[in-house]
């Protein structure tokens, strides 16, 4: 863990590149009792990374519930399809950018490829192992977690489907919250999230995304946003 103290806090506050809102209300899933969830990317100054002690990769605060990654681990985690990182590039809901934020997000395309398919599915896997646990363990799942993943799945078709990545969750809201408030039985949404996962691994088998990102231009990105950084007075 990256330790909150003020330089670290200093990266967040000065050199933010590109702020937005994820979670919740960027999926058009808020309600009233809903968190704020911002993320960001910071740049951090090319001469930090003369010393011995380099930047942190990623900062929590200063703010509650909010996340933000140096800009070389963005784009790491981007070109291996994360999936909290991909929507935090997509979401719907910016709240800064400066001239390197604005050319991350023309960039969004190139951090999108096939490895999207495993990065997604295996993080799904991962989330209904624990609601599986929930129900051996108390008869129900957590509602809120399993909506979520049936967000996820849907998501992920659609993006292996059109080679577009979509945050918000549009019609699907309704169905989707009826899901957090348990009003849908568990048989029925384990029969939908069997059923999204097959159309995940169909979409994958003929999907537009190409096999692999774009890793040469976003490396580029990354070199002239050191470059201009080290050229820049302090």
């Amino acid at each position: 863990m990256t330790p909150a103290g003020p330089d670290a806090e200093t990266l967040v506050r000065e050199h933010t590149v590109y702020a937005c809102v994820t979670g919740s209300r960027a999926f058009g899933l808020a309600t009233a009792d809903s968190d704020t969830d911002r993320r960001g990317v910071f740049l951090a100054p090319t001469p930090l990374f003369w010393r011995f002690t380099k930047p942190p990769t990623h900062v929590e605060g200063p703010a509650e519930e909010q996340f933000s990654w140096e800009l070389e681990r963005f784009c790491e985690l981007a070109l291996r399809a994360n999936p909290t990182v991909l929507e935090c590039l997509h979401s719907p809901l910016v709240e800064h950018t400066d001239p390197t934020g604005r050319e991350l997000l023309a960039l969004r395309g190139a951090f999108l490829s096939l490895r999207a398919y495993e990065s997604f599915t295996r993080y799904a896997l991962g989330r209904r192992r624990k609601l599986d646990a929930d129900v051996r363990a108390h008869g129900a799942p957590r509602w809120k977690h399993a909506m979520h993943l049936l967000r996820l799945l849907a998501s992920a078709r659609d993006l292996l489907r059109t080679g577009v990545l979509t945050v918000e969750v549009g019609d699907a809201r309704e169905t989707l919250l009826a899901v957090k408030r348990g009003e849908v039985p568990w048989p029925e949404v384990e029969a939908r999230m069997v059923r999204l996962a097959g159309e995940c691994e169909q979409a994958a088998a003929r999907t537009p995304l190409p096999a692999e990102p774009d890793r040469r231009r976003v490396e580029d990105f990354l070199v002239r946003a050191r470059r201009a950084s080290a050229l820049r007075p302090e």
